[in-house]
């Protein structure tokens, strides 16, 4: 089938429209890709907005953000509707949000995850695995290493980074999901009303959280939520929305894409032996191997920009308001960049990846993703080095986030 498509190459590219994706893209996007970096770098859509491939162009996109907004206000308003949570929430959080609210926010975010902080953080992370790993050795037969060990190690350390209780992180993770789903290029009225829903709970619930930590603040040093409610000095200070809605954000962006970095990288391990063999007999290589997992199936397939004014990308004239689509997963294998882009190495140097974005804008938790990625792939090879992933793997059908919903594994 590879082979197939790789003829039709061209043909695939030309007519790719992001909001009506064949089948086959869902599955394996990358024949699509190729085609789009070779033919059609710079792809005008059906609704007007453009999509964007390549390497170049995506990073330039990111350093310029006077060129290229990251607001979201005139995309998002006929997609959620102006008054619905989802569109309070997702054009008031850090991530779809310019100069002085992104400003405001990530100060005070950067401010959290110093690396005396993530130093502090380190022994809790290898706890929380080691003990993920236990239960799963304790238990016959398969486990799934989506739900039993990637998806619950960045609920519970961005959890303790906001110092929710315990016994009060259950939904998390479905709420997460809900709403985050809702940034799919197009959207089924059940996903708009279960996002909506997940705002209104999540919202509500933080609400009450953060009253309750107003009442009994935390030390600062560690937790991220009573910093927030502090903020900075001056006009730093957030605005209850803010604060609310940029705490659904800490919590989404800590959690999807890093799920989907552990647990693309222990999928990848199983289907490439002979990578999985390097690692094991050179554990060092866990670094590397992290950030070519990031490249070679990026968690966070697809962006998005706004232009402010008419620009010229790819040769292409662009007007300003026009939607950009940046396609991370075709631009981290773009031979321009990258030797041998569609093979794995988990020893690639350099690997300059935009995983995590790139300039003003780039990840504000990348550090914490990548020590989460290294500690849990690593200590979980260590234990289980023959593991093998199972009859039943499910990716989750999205078309941004790219990770699996059910990772069936046997602990050898």
């Amino acid at each position: 089938m590879g082979e197939i498509l790789a003829e039709q190459a061209r043909e695939l590219a030309l007519g790719f429209d992001l909001t009506a994706p064949p089948m086959a893209f869902v599955v394996d996007p990358f024949p699509v890709y190729d085609g789009l970096l070779e033919h059609a770098p710079v792809l005008r859509q059906p609704d007007g907005s453009v999509l964007i491939s390549r390497h170049a162009d995506l990073d330039r996109i990111y350093r310029d953000t006077t060129l290229f907004s990251s607001d979201k206000k005139t995309a998002f308003a006929p997609k959620f509707g102006v008054s619905s949570p989802l569109y309070t929430h997702h054009t008031t959080s850090l991530v779809f949000s310019d100069p002085p609210l992104h400003t405001r926010v990530r100060k005070i975010m950067t401010s959290a995850l110093t690396p005396r902080a993530l130093q502090r953080m380190e022994p809790g992370l290898i706890a929380t695995v080691d003990r993920l790993i236990a239960d799963m050795a304790d238990r016959d037969g398969a486990v799934d290493l989506i739900a039993d060990f990637a998806a619950a190690i960045p609920i519970q350390i961005i959890g303790n980074l906001l110092d929710v209780p315990m016994a009060e992180r259950a939904p998390l993770r479905d709420w997460s999901l809900a709403i985050l789903g809702a940034l799919e290029p197009t959207l089924s009225d059940a996903q708009l009303a279960r996002g909506n829903r997940a705002v209104t709970e999540f919202c509500a619930y933080l609400e009450d959280l953060v009253a309750r930590r107003r009442d009994r603040p935390g030390d600062p040093e560690t937790d991220v939520l009573t910093r927030l409610i502090h903020g900075e000095d001056g006009d730093g200070r957030l605005s209850e929305v803010e604060l609310i809605q940029n705490c659904i954000f800490i919590l989404n962006a800590g959690h999807e894409t890093t799920t989907n970095l552990i647990g693309n990288g222990l999928a990848l391990l199983h289907d490439y032996p002979d990578q999985r063999a390097r690692l094991l007999a050179d554990p060092g290589l866990i670094a590397p191997a992290v950030e070519e997992f990031l490249r070679f199936r990026s968690p966070n397939q697809l962006g998005n920009r706004e232009t402010t004014a008419a620009v010229e990308i790819g040769g292409e004239r662009i007007a300003p308001g026009t939607n950009l689509h940046l396609c991370i997963g075709a631009a981290n294998r773009d031979p321009a960049v990258f030797d041998h882009p569609g093979s794995l190495d988990i020893a690639r140097k350099p690997n300059r990846h935009l995983a995590f974005a790139g300039g003003p804008h780039v990840c504000v938790g990348l550090t914490l993703a990548r020590m989460e990625g290294r500690i849990a792939i690593a200590r979980l090879l260590a234990r289980f080095p023959d593991y093998r992933i199972g009859e039943g793997r499910a990716l989750g059908g999205r078309l941004r986030f790219r990770g699996y919903d059910r990772l069936p594994a046997v602990l050898a």
